[in-house]
């Protein structure tokens, strides 16, 4: 009687301690616990540490508290100035109502997910592919506000979102190459000719500094002495002073050019053809000597008269 009466106290505490230990749980740090009693969501959010629930009756489910990053994957699409890219982003989202993300949604995961992908797609038939390129800012902040919108009353906040990757066709790589490449052409040259105005503009102020003070061209030419000597001590170098250049142009000006006739002149070559042609009447006058003709053997026949043609 005893020992049957042991064996019940003994079978009562195991069977309790087996209870007790059915309903003993643990939610992490980073979880909360949202107990369901009998299907009927409870009002109180375990926190987190140890807690006790009835086996049986009720039911603790854990979520997780932590930031999860999802990546999105890539989607094609054509942009509004029709290019076709390939796009994939990254999202970053946590849950901050415990219950709502364990009610309101089956699975809250696949549903941002879902979000996500329907949001690239349609970013990506509202940009252009400029904007994909480089105002990256702008179409994360739209993108994070259309998944957001949806995702709060699923009790999940989204925290960020990134366009990771914009793939091109090789087409529109080999075009875009080649804009860059004649854009940086331009900005060369046009850098070119800006420093070029600019020396021609220096190198106009100091000819005009030059002119001004002779001897600084003399001492332009010392400086470039000493710097030809530092260079090459073998070089010699004999400066020929401008100076002298100018003068010799200027002195084989005059010979070059023909001097005209005086005007004094002109009459006495006009007078002496007169003289010549006074000469010419005065050998005229002379009697010239007949010469002798040959006997004419038989007389020249005159020539008949023509008869006159009548009207």
């Amino acid at each position: 009687m005893v020992q049957e009466l042991v064996i019940a106290i003994v079978a009562a505490i195991s069977a309790v301690v087996l209870y007790a230990a059915a309903g003993a749980k643990v939610v992490k740090q980073y979880e909360r616990g949202v107990v369901l009693r009998l299907g009927r969501l409870r009002d109180d959010v375990r926190g987190p540490g140890f807690t006790m629930v009835l086996p049986g009756i009720e039911r603790l489910r854990k979520v997780n508290m932590q930031i999860v990053t999802m990546p999105v994957p890539a989607q094609d699409g054509i942009t509004r100035d029709n290019v076709t890219v390939r796009v994939d982003a990254v999202i970053y989202f946590k849950v901050v109502d415990a219950a709502s993300a364990l009610i309101q949604v089956e699975d809250y995961r696949f549903a941002v997910s879902q979000m996500a992908q329907t949001s690239l797609r349609s970013i990506i038939g509202k940009s252009d592919l400029d904007d994909l390129l480089s105002n990256r800012e702008k179409l994360n902040q739209g993108l994070e506000l259309m998944i957001d919108s949806p995702a709060v009353g699923w009790g999940v906040q989204i925290d960020r979102v990134e366009i990771k990757d914009v793939s091109l066709p090789e087409t529109m790589k080999r075009s875009m190459a080649r804009q860059a490449e004649a854009d940086r052409e331009r900005r060369a040259r046009v850098i070119n000719a800006d420093a070029e105005l600019q020396a021609s503009k220096k190198l106009a102020e100091a000819a005009g500094a030059m002119s001004a003070e002779p001897a600084a061209l003399q001492l332009r030419l010392l400086q470039t002495v000493v710097a030809v000597a530092a260079e090459k001590n073998s070089t010699l170098v004999l400066p020929f002073p401008v100076e002298l250049l100018r003068f010799l142009e200027r002195a084989a000006q005059p010979e070059a050019a023909p001097s005209p006739a005086p005007p004094e002149q002109a009459p006495a070559q006009q007078a002496a053809p007169q003289q010549s042609v006074q000469q010419q009447p005065a050998q005229q006058q002379r009697p010239a000597r007949p010469k002798p003709q040959p006997p004419l053997r038989s007389a020249a026949r005159s020539p008949r008269p023509k008869p006159l043609a009548r009207h």
